[in-house]
């Protein structure tokens, strides 16, 4: 059974993910279409890993991490001006993204797959981070915020000090610490002045 610290993180990202749906709907957030869907498919990856490791209730933050992003892709063709203008720079990140799961593909090891699955996500965030350092009027620290504190949850339900259980959670506080700085580091700095 899931702890109560754990299910309301679920809670947390349930509500940090809505609304940034609800955003990007409106238009008022503009996801980059590389990145959520990548983010949607290395967690989920890394999800089936941990589950075929043994790893139990402490994955149920990552699977969050990955389902979140994968229905704020599909929202993001709901409003045809919510979404990010894809460069080169999109496409090689998605390129280096994809080649990092074809690898994972290839050796079948459950504690490589995470390692490959945490490399494809950090690889595909590279470009919404980029855009939220220069444009961070597009994006909403929101589901970043409660991610971070979602991840965190799962170290209420590890059993044991291993990297199946532990490297992802650890991964997704590190990239959501560095999203909700680059989002909200220009509010902050105008609200000093």
């Amino acid at each position: 059974m899931p702890s109560p610290i754990l299910m309301i993180g679920v809670l947390v990202a349930s509500i940090g993910i809505f609304s940034y749906i609800r955003d990007t709907v409106r238009g008022k957030v503009k996801p980059n279409r590389v990145t959520w869907l990548l983010w949607a498919i290395a967690p989920l990856i890394a999800t089936a890993a941990a589950i075929s490791d043994g790893v139990g209730w402490a994955v149920l933050p990552v699977f969050l991490s990955g389902f979140g992003p994968l229905l704020v892709f599909l929202f993001s063709f709901v409003n045809k001006e919510s979404y990010w203008k894809l460069g080169r720079f999109d496409y090689v990140c998605a390129l280096f993204s994809l080649l990092a799961l074809i690898l994972w593909a290839i050796t079948s090891q459950p504690a490589i797959a995470i390692l490959f699955a945490i490399l494809s996500d950090a690889v595909a965030a590279i470009p919404t981070v980029v855009k939220a350092w220069k444009h961070p009027e597009t994006e909403n620290a929101g589901p970043f915020l409660s991610g971070l504190f979602t991840s965190s949850t799962a170290f209420t339900a590890i059993t044991a000090l291993r990297f199946s259980e532990i490297a992802f959670p650890i991964y997704l506080i590190s990239i959501n610490c560095v999203l909700v700085f680059s989002i909200l580091r220009k509010r902050v700095h105008l609200g000093k002045t």
